[in-house]
């Protein structure tokens, strides 16, 4: 049980340090500067962008460079698709960690509370269902994409599945984003 407090603190932390490196990213102007070097090369600035879309380390700085690359391409779609397939290997590599770690973590601090209903509720079916729709949503939205992948890790969802789901949400909340610049921001 300490050890699992210890692994969530640690966690913690790690969220916070990548919140204050997003930021410290955007201040900088670090994405623009790397955006004007690769201007004519849009898709793979798509992809890379999408990887980093994932991260809670760098969520902010990648929204803002899909918000620009769209706003610079003349598709959309084509940089949500682009986008979308960074953002599954990006998944990928978080997903190998975080479902397994986190959510273990997490589920035995649940296991081993005091409260019998927090309990019996990881125990149901439905639960596992749950969290994969929430996680699938949270992968959708600008939201670090950890907390949805913790959120497949609570439901066991095997590799196979999380592919095409991953790409899906992530290249739905990419055109969202892309959209959104294109349209109120840009042009």
């Amino acid at each position: 049980m300490e050890n699992q407090k210890n692994n969530l603190i640690k966690d913690i932390g790690i969220i916070i340090l990548s919140v204050i490196v997003g930021i410290i990213l955007i201040k900088t102007g670090t994405i623009e500067k790397i955006l004007e070097e690769t201007q004519n090369l849009w898709f793979l600035d798509s992809f890379v962008a999408g990887i980093f879309f994932t991260s809670i380390f760098t969520t902010i700085p990648a929204i803002v460079a899909l918000g620009e690359i769209a706003q610079l391409s003349d598709s959309v779609m084509l940089v949500a698709i682009f986008g979308g397939l960074g953002a599954v290997c990006g998944d990928l590599i978080i997903f190998r960690f975080m479902r397994d770690r986190f959510g273990e973590d997490i589920l035995s601090l649940i296991r081993n509370s005091k409260n019998s209903r927090l309990r019996s509720m990881v125990r149901l079916k439905s639960f596992k269902w749950m969290t994969f729709i929430l996680g699938a949503l949270i992968i959708a939205s600008p939201l670090p994409d950890e907390l949805g992948l913790t959120m497949m890790g609570f439901s066991k969802t095997k590799t196979w599945l999380f592919i095409p789901v991953s790409f899906v949400f992530n290249f739905l909340g990419i055109l969202v984003i892309g959209l959104i610049a294109k349209n109120l921001l840009g042009n």
